[in-house]
């Protein structure tokens, strides 16, 4: 029987980047009950190996490890009428689609596959940039790939025609879930709420087992991480939603770790989607055990007019080698290092930029070498004749004539290109968002109608608390999340209700900058989301001109949170129930 439209839609999700794991799909499927499966592939540096793919091979450009996680579970998927969405079709859905449709054939499987696109805009001329409104003309680069941000209705109307496979190119991240919700619903985009409910749970669940303690700040608290299940959204008609998986899986699933994927890689808590601005900081959290986690109150707005484009080229050579400093005399060892690089490169053109990242502290007295070991990593960009072999070449040269004791993590090699990322924006209403049925028949999908997009008030933080303190590491008492957003970065921190007021207080713009000096000169934006004890931070241009070009070493800030946590500032003394308990290890209540 058809149970749409008679209670919750149950999502599941089975990928949170292109190379997640392969087995993921077959094991939300055969784990326990699902209506839809959604996978997300398209990080932003995704683009760009797919683009990489395509010089090579017109026909690729999409996911091909999504043939192999489908191909197990075909027959299961359509006994039991399940249906699957991904937007691994990336610069080529309909390839990907072509070629799902084989594999179904191979197979002897009847499912309908239907595939949207519209969102690749390469060789437009009205693309502005996401913050300065500078043309693309003025970046100076020839673009390789240009693809606009869609929403969810593309993926909606593919399932009302029909289709039990739907594959996509370039959606918002969250759009795969609030689609296949808007389906089951029959939401149309004047359901502001509703949208934004289900943005929320994508928003959740679309990095896969990050909602499920996968680089969580209190993991040693989690069972099962070894294998964690992937997240479940079961969503209902109003948008509220309950966050599980599957029983038995590794894991878990808490207000935690529901809150830390919540404040990823975001920056106002006016979360923007195509479809709909989905308020973060209106929604609660209710633990309602068990690994479910309820989401509700999420208040929506009017979609803005514009959608986010990303925008790759191919910038110059890249190359690097990682040196191993051991024993006494490690700062004056990585000196003679960077001296040696820099004079051996002084005369050589075509070198553009030269980077050298210390990593670790040697012990005093070391048991074992590991422990009294420093790594260097020098990183050179360029052109590929000079910051390739010969680069490699001169790093080996060094291998008798520098510091004592010299060895490398391993033989340095050629080196390869890498990728420029711009982010920009483009009219809705340019867009031909359309949907390819299974039947060949295509569908244009309306612009949504926009509205102006209400900024968050920034929120003036109080006064600290008076008090005695102890001196003691963040994450003493906080937990914190931490991702790219292109160049910019976010740290989003949170703690108990009781210790929410010192945070509010303690942790402003001026301490960040203290606490991360990477971030002193740049712009930060401060926001705070209350209802989640959490205060959110982006912090513009720590990651250069994005993931694919950074010379930074964290190159998608994946551990920025972790560095902040272990940053000791004053903490009130009441709020630490002993000098020995790390409390940022345990659940925070």
């Amino acid at each position: 029987m058809n149970a749409r439209g008679t209670r919750p839609v149950r999502v599941a999700n089975c990928s949170g980047f292109y190379g997640d794991r392969a087995s993921a799909l077959a094991e939300v499927v055969r784990g326990g009950p699902v209506d839809v499966v959604t996978g997300d592939y398209l990080a932003e540096v995704t683009m760009l190996v797919l683009a990489k793919a395509r010089l090579k091979d017109p026909d690729a450009g999409y996911a091909r490890t999504f043939l192999a996680q489908l191909d197990p579970v075909l027959e299961e998927i359509a006994e039991r009428g399940i249906k699957v969405v991904v937007n691994a079709g990336g610069l080529n859905p309909a390839g990907l689609a072509a070629a799902t449709r084989e594999l179904l054939a191979r197979r002897g499987v009847d499912l309908a596959v239907a595939y949207v696109d519209g969102d690749d805009v390469t060789g437009r001329t009205d693309l502005v940039h996401l913050r300065t409104g500078a043309p693309l003309a003025a970046w100076g680069h020839e673009p390789l790939t240009a693809n606009a941000y869609l929403g969810g209705f593309g993926v909606a109307r593919a399932l009302a025609g029909g289709a039990d496979v739907v594959v996509t190119g370039r959606v918002a991240d969250a759009s795969v879930v609030s689609g296949a919700a808007a389906w089951w619903w029959d939401w149309t985009p004047a359901d502001l709420d509703a949208l934004a409910g289900a943005v929320a749970a994508g928003h959740v669940i679309e990095c896969g087992t990050q909602a499920t303690g996968g680089n969580f700040s209190g993991f040693r608290d989690v069972p099962g991480l070894e294998r964690p299940g992937f997240p479940l959204a079961e969503i209902d008609a109003d948008g509220a939603a309950v966050i599980t998986k599957h029983p038995g899986t590794g894991g878990a699933v808490t207000r935690d770790t529901v809150t830390a994927q919540l404040l990823y890689e975001i920056g106002d808590p006016a979360y923007l989607n195509p479809d709909v601005v989905a308020h973060l900081d209106a929604l609660a959290l209710d633990d309602l055990g068990g690994d479910r986690v309820r989401i509700s109150g999420t208040r929506g707005s009017a979609p803005p007019a514009t959608t986010k484009v990303a925008v790759t080229a191919l910038g110059g050579w890249r190359n690097s080698g990682t040196f191993l400093l051991t024993g006494l005399d490690a700062d004056a060892k990585a000196d003679l290092v960077e001296r040696t690089v820099r004079a051996r490169l002084a005369d050589v053109p075509g070198i553009t930029d030269l980077t050298f990242t210390g990593l670790g502290v040697p012990a005093a007295d070391p048991a074992t070498q590991g422990d009294g070991t420093r790594l260097l990593h020098v990183a050179a960009q360029g052109t590929e004749k000079a910051a390739g072999r010969a680069f490699s070449g001169m790093l080996v040269e060094m291998a008798l004539a520098t510091y004592p004791g010299c060895h490398s993590m391993a033989p340095p090699g050629r080196g390869g290109s890498y990728g420029l990322y711009w982010p920009g924006l483009v009219g809705q209403a340019s867009l031909r968002h359309r949907v390819v049925h299974a039947d060949g028949r295509e569908e244009t999908v309306p612009a949504p109608v926009p509205g102006p997009v209400p900024a968050t008030a920034a929120a003036e933080p109080p006064p600290v608390p008076a008090g005695p303190t102890v001196r003691v590491p963040l994450g003493r008492i906080a937990h914190a999340r931490s991702g790219d957003k292109g160049g910019d970065a976010n740290v989003g921190v949170w703690t108990s209700a009781a210790a929410y007021d010192w945070l509010r207080a303690a942790l402003t713009v001026a301490e960040l900058r203290r606490l991360l000096p990477e971030a002193a000169e740049l712009d930060i934006e401060r926001h705070e989301l209350p209802r989640l004890n959490a205060v959110n931070f982006l912090i513009r241009g720590l990651l250069d001109e994005g993931a694919t070009s950074t010379s930074r070493f964290d190159k998608q800030a994946k551990a920025l949170g972790e560095w902040l946590r272990a940053r000791v500032l004053d903490v009130p003394e009441r709020l630490l129930p002993g000098a020995d308990r790390d409390i940022g290890d345990r659940p925070l209540r």
